[in-house]
């Protein structure tokens, strides 16, 4: 049973914001990448069909990486094949040329590759100085742009980093102009370990504007480790950012900064939303009914607020 489509909150827009947000759901590969315990290929497949189902247009549905970094995703050329057919966009994380032949060997059409803005960071998830990584990148991004292939470019610590702390603007601009140079049709700023203020994010949006960065190209991707996801992701909307990342109940932390806590919940991003009046195409009902049915698979209640108020109203 689906929760019912609330009548709250009130509609009242503000001013300097977008008319639509396109959600980026990670939930399926950033959440559960990260669960103890192993969830069967069936349950994801399944959980992409209910995301699918909600309104969704971009749901990420997993990663082509080696099974000895991510255990949790080593079934990806199992599970991918049994959502291609669904109506929707499902990019997958390919870390290297190999990651690339497995997803483009499956039909995939949007990838994604994983840069850091630090090189404690690189260091740690790829094992690379950040030059080398990016270098690693180049002919990914080139042959995957050569067959007409959607590519993002995740970047990673844009705001803090557990080893470095504070990290420069002008080091983000640089990793963030060099994705865009070698062909990444789209950028995602991470806020890795939830760390990121208002304030940060509308000078880091700044100084890419000032690097001509186009801010259409700009995602955003923030964790809630501190409670600032929300107030961030409205800073970025303010800045003309239309284009979020979220979680699905909130799942998901990094598995190589101990520090990261959840991504910001779908579910409170399209509360926020749908009380600025921004569209988002997405069935909030149908969406926390999704996420409570995952946390039952998961053994856990969903830690979104916005999952607990409205199924809490549901019994």
């Amino acid at each position: 049973m689906n929760a019912p489509e609330p009548v709250l909150p009130m509609v009242v827009p503000a001013e300097g914001l977008p008319a639509r947000v396109r959600i980026h759901e990670v939930g399926a590969r950033d959440g559960l990448q990260n669960e103890k315990a192993t969830v069967p290929t069936a349950v994801k497949a399944e959980f992409v069909r209910r995301l699918a189902g909600t309104g969704l247009s971009t749901i990420e549905a997993t990663s082509f990486v080696h099974p000895g970094w991510v255990p949790q995703l080593a079934d990806a050329e199992d599970l991918y094949p049994a959502v291609s057919g669904l109506p929707v966009s499902l990019p997958v994380l390919v870390p290297n040329e190999r990651g690339l032949d497995r997803a483009l060997a499956l039909g995939a059409r949007r990838v994604a590759v994983f840069a850091s803005a630090t090189e404690s960071f690189a260091r740690a998830n790829l094992n690379r100085t950040v030059d080398e990584a990016l270098a690693m990148f180049e002919p990914v991004v080139r042959r995957a742009k050569a067959e007409d292939v959607h590519v993002r470019g995740y970047l990673s610590m844009c705001f803090g980093d557990p080893w470095e702390g504070a990290v420069p603007v002008p080091q983000v601009v640089r990793v963030c102009r060099a994705l865009l140079d070698m062909g990444c049709d789209e950028l995602s700023l991470g806020d890795t370990i939830g760390v990121a203020t208002p304030g940060h994010v509308t000078a880091l949006l700044t100084a890419l504007g000032e690097a001509d960065v186009p801010v259409s190209a700009l995602a955003v991707h923030f964790h809630d480790t501190y409670g600032q996801a929300l107030s961030n992701t409205l800073a970025a909307l303010q800045r003309g950012v239309t284009t979020v990342d979220a979680s699905a109940g909130g799942l998901g932390g990094c598995p190589y900064a101990k520090s990261a806590t959840g991504n910001l919940a779908t579910e409170d991003l399209v509360w926020m939303l749908r009380g600025l009046g921004i569209d988002t195409g997405v069935d909030l009902g149908r969406l926390v009914a999704t996420s409570v049915w995952m946390a039952a698979h998961l053994g856990r209640p969903s830690p979104s607020r916005t999952v607990r108020a409205l199924s809490h109203q549901e019994q």
